[in-house]
């Protein structure tokens, strides 16, 4: 009898047979959003800022104009990467092997495209070359600006999709999991809507010089604001498997 256990736990994949594997549990289901917080406090806690001398290899990943426009994209990031290795390490079809591969592959994808070639990568380039070009051809600001921003979160949240997807989710198209895109896409815009508000919030001149304790603490509400649909999405996906 053990052994016909173990092999249906073996059949159901990793943390199956668990309340933390199949629950998720509070601390998975915030993983994403606390490990964005704790880059968040690490910036500010260290008062890094462009005054600081860094490898120049590095600076175009770090400062630029796009990191200037839209700080907040850097921790968004790292929601992503959280959320990928969330994905990855949970309940779900795949083996071992497939969650390594396509959970690393996810992740250099997402840096690619929010990095290369310099910050906000073809992410941040999208979104602003779609709200200028609506701009330009005598768009209202509202509607430039929401166009930009879902090209943003479109091209963010494809490749979160793609790679979740291939990393530990079933192959088999389905007319809910189709649902539940459109819905984390539209997660995503909502975050991205008030990521890209952050200056005109108030959030302050970062990374042109150190980030002040008030301002952290604005940009960790927003950047909680901005997470939470999405992240309150990925945990009922977690909760029912059969998606």
């Amino acid at each position: 009898m053990a052994a016909h256990a173990n092999a249906a736990l073996d059949r159901a994949g990793p943390g199956a047979g668990t309340s933390g594997g199949r629950r998720g549990g509070p601390l998975a289901a915030a993983g994403p959003i606390l490990a964005m917080l704790a880059a968040l406090a690490l910036v500010a806690a260290t008062g890094l800022s462009q005054r600081d001398a860094v490898p120049e290899a590095l600076e175009p990943w770090i400062f630029g104009y796009f990191i200037g426009r839209y700080p907040l994209f850097a921790f968004a990031l790292v929601y992503g990467l959280g959320h990928l290795a969330r994905v990855a390490t949970g309940p779900g079809p795949a083996s071992a092997p497939r969650r390594l591969v396509f959970g690393l592959a996810g992740a250099a994808a997402l840096l690619a495209a929010g990095l290369y070639p310099t910050f906000g990568g073809l992410v941040l380039r999208g979104a602003f070359a779609t709200g200028g070009m609506a701009f330009l051809t005598h768009q209202p600001l509202w509607l430039a600006y929401g166009l930009g921003t879902a090209v943003g979160a479109l091209m963010f949240g494809g490749v979160l999709g793609l790679f979740a997807i291939a990393a530990n989710r079933p192959l088999r198209p389905r007319l809910r999991r189709i649902v539940y895109g459109a819905l984390a896409f539209l997660a995503l815009w909502f975050g991205a809507i008030l990521i890209g508000l952050a200056g005109d919030l108030g959030v302050g001149p970062w990374p042109r010089r150190a980030m002040r304790p008030e301002e952290a603490a604005l940009a960790a509400g927003l950047l909680v604001a901005a997470a939470l649909p999405h992240a309150a999405l990925a945990t009922l996906l977690r909760h029912r498997p059969a998606l």
